[in-house]
C-alpha cells in the first residue's frame, strides 16, 4: 500500500497542491487528467525524481519521502521506454538486478523468464534503435519487473503506440497485473485506458485532485463539472445546475 499525504510540488511556472491518495496493495490505480495537469510530476515525486515542497509518501507503512530513488523499491516505465541505447534487450532487462541480489538470487533465470513471458526472447541480442515501439515497451516492462518492485509506475506507456500495439500492450498489462498481483500506478490522459485497466483512479486538473475513488464511481457519479465533462458523462451530474456545465441542457422533470 502507498499513502500520499498533502503532497505539494512547486516549480517556477506550475505547482501541484495538497495531493492525498491511498493506493491499496494489488490496485491498478490510474491518475487521469488532461495534458499539463501535473500527473507525471506526482508520479516522479513518488519515484524520488523531483523534489517535493511539503507532504509525505509512505510505502507499506515506511516513509520514503526523502529516500533516494534506488532505495524506494519502485520501478518506472516511461512512454518512450527510456532504454539504454548501447545495451542489448537482454542487458537492458538485467541492468537493475546487480542491485537486487538478495531479492533476486538467480538473475539469469529471472531475465529469461521475463523475456519469454513478454514474447521478446528472439530480440535479446538487439539494440533499442532496431526495435519497434511495442518491442521497446515490452523490453521496458521486463526491465521494470525484473527487480520485483513493490509498486510499478507507468507514465503514459501506451500514448506513443499505434492502435493495434496499444491494444496488445493494454492486454499484457492487465494480464501481468492479475498474474503477479502487482500494485500499479499509471498516468494517462485517455479515459478509455483508465476504464479498461483500473479499479481505482483520481482525476487531476491544474495540479489538484478533482475526485478520486473506485473507477466505476467516477464514471457513474462524477462530483464536479470538470470530472463530468472530462469523462464525457455530463448527463449524470444531475445535481449541478446546467449553467455550471457548458452546453448542458436542463432535464425535464
Amino acid at each position: 500500500m502507498i499513502d500520499i499525504a498533502h503532497l505539494s510540488i512547486r516549480l517556477p511556472d506550475f505547482s501541484v497542491q495538497n495531493i492525498s491518495l491511498t493506493i491499496e496493495s494489488g490496485d491498478f490505480f490510474v491518475l487521469l487528467g488532461p495534458t499539463g495537469a501535473g500527473k507525471s510530476l506526482i508520479l516522479e515525486a513518488i519515484a524520488g525524481l523531483v523534489p517535493i515542497a511539503t507532504g509525505s509518501i509512505c510505502l507499506h507503512g515506511t516513509e520514503i519521502t526523502h529516500l533516494p530513488p534506488e532505495k524506494r523499491d519502485l520501478a518506472i516505465v516511461y512512454q518512450d521506454g527510456a532504454l539504454f541505447p548501447h545495451l542489448t534487450v537482454e542487458a537492458n532487462i538485467a541492468f537493475g538486478l546487480r542491485y537486487k541480489k538478495k531479492e533476486v538470487p538467480d538473475p539469469d533465470s529471472q531475465v529469461q523468464h521475463l523475456m519469454e513471458r513478454l514474447g521478446i526472447s528472439h530480440l535479446k541480442n538487439r539494440k533499442p534503435a532496431t526495435l519497434s515501439g511495442g518491442e521497446k515497451q515490452r523490453t521496458a516492462l521486463a526491465r521494470a519487473l525484473a527487480v520485483k518492485p513493490k509498486i510499478l509506475l507507468l507514465d503514459e506507456p501506451l500514448s506513443a503506440l499505434d492502435p493495434t500495439t496499444r491494444a496488445d500492450i493494454t492486454e499484457l498489462l492487465s494480464e501481468l497485473h492479475k498474474e503477479e498481483n502487482m500494485t500499479c500506478l499509471m498516468v494517462t490522459h485517455d479515459f478509455a485506458e483508465a476504464q479498461s485497466l483500473s479499479n481505482a483512479m483520481a482525476v487531476i486538473n491544474n495540479g489538484r485532485i478533482e475526485q478520486s475513488g473506485p473507477t466505476h464511481t467516477l464514471f457513474h457519479h462524477p462530483e464536479t463539472p470538470f470530472v463530468a465533462r472530462f469523462l464525457g458523462v455530463t448527463k449524470k451530474l444531475k445535481s449541478v445546475p446546467p449553467a455550471a456545465v457548458p452546453g448542458a441542457k436542463r432535464l425535464k422533470s
